[in-house]
């Protein structure tokens, strides 16, 4: 496993690579927003937080956007980056490009019918998540703190 928590670290263009840009939604009352992978998918059946694939030519924030609106009905207003996630699952590689969302508009929901969850930090169970997620909850949990 391969991984790099500095927020100003920049993924290597590889075609073998899946680049992810992830958004960590934080509510009014400081919780996070969280949601279940389908069971079909890869790492399905555990909680991620939400965000896909960017797009070739499209920057990080933009792929953020458009998939956050695309998934969970959110638009984002602003975001700042929390870290950058390089790992390795040994069937993929999968480089997450992770931002705080500092202000969206809109009401958290499930557009692909899966089920949402807010919770608070101290909450997020990383054995629940997929093993690159591990970072993301302790880097945010760092920041936070």
């Amino acid at each position: 496993m391969n991984r790099s928590l500095r927020p100003d670290a920049q993924p290597q263009a590889d075609p073998a690579r899946l680049h992810v840009a992830v958004g960590v939604v934080i509510d009014g009352e400081g919780r996070v927003l969280v949601a279940l992978r389908p069971a079909d998918k890869h790492q399905g059946g555990r909680w991620e937080f939400p965000g896909g694939k960017v797009e070739d030519g499209e920057s990080v924030t933009d792929a953020l956007a458009r998939e956050l609106a695309e998934e969970v009905a959110l638009e984002v207003a602003g975001t700042e980056p929390l870290v950058v996630i390089e790992h390795d699952y040994g069937d993929r590689h999968v480089c997450l490009d992770v931002h705080l969302v500092t202000a969206y508009i809109g009401e958290a929901a499930g557009q692909e019918g899966q089920p949402l969850r807010w919770l608070a930090p101290d909450e997020l169970d990383a054995g629940e998540f997929p093993a690159a997620n591990a970072p993301i909850i302790a880097a945010l949990r760092e920041r936070l703190a």
